[in-house]
């Protein structure tokens, strides 16, 4: 499957880019309510999951297990949010998201009305900076290979 020129994320990264193989990419959104909100996008244009033959299935589901692993182990969130929805960009993507009580929507989606205000910044409560953050899940996701 190659590429689109009408689709966002053929076009461009998606966002920062903190690892990326032939097949796939994770990118973290730059969210200031929802600092370690990442993705793992297809590089080819592909719009469903089950497009995807088996092998490329599990090697998709281990980079977003990988991913979720990691941000549990540095940032001991309250839950991860994993969704695949594509609605808006019709090109296969996980977003994984860490989610906190004290998030400025918790407990609803990040799409929903914002629940409260979070002083300080969201991303300056979290257990480590976002360089290193992104580093620990760069080291993870190289593991998968």
């Amino acid at each position: 499957m190659s590429a689109r020129p009408d689709c966002p994320l053929c076009r461009d990264a998606g966002g920062p880019l903190v690892w990326q193989d032939a097949q796939w990419r994770v990118i973290r959104v730059d969210d200031a309510d929802f600092p370690a909100f990442y993705r793992v996008i297809a590089q080819a244009h592909v719009a469903e999951f089950s497009q995807l033959d088996a092998a490329e299935q599990r090697r998709c589901m281990a980079l977003v297990a990988a991913l979720e692993r990691t941000l549990l182990e540095q940032l001991s969130p309250t839950k991860i949010n994993l969704a695949a929805l594509g609605n808006m960009v019709p090109h296969l993507h996980w977003h994984v998201i860490a989610r906190f009580d004290w998030d400025s929507h918790f407990p609803q989606a990040i799409w929903a009305p914002r629940q409260r205000e979070v002083i300080p910044p969201a991303v300056r409560r979290l257990a480590l900076p976002l360089p290193a953050l992104d580093a620990a899940v760069a080291q993870a996701l190289h593991k998968t290979a």
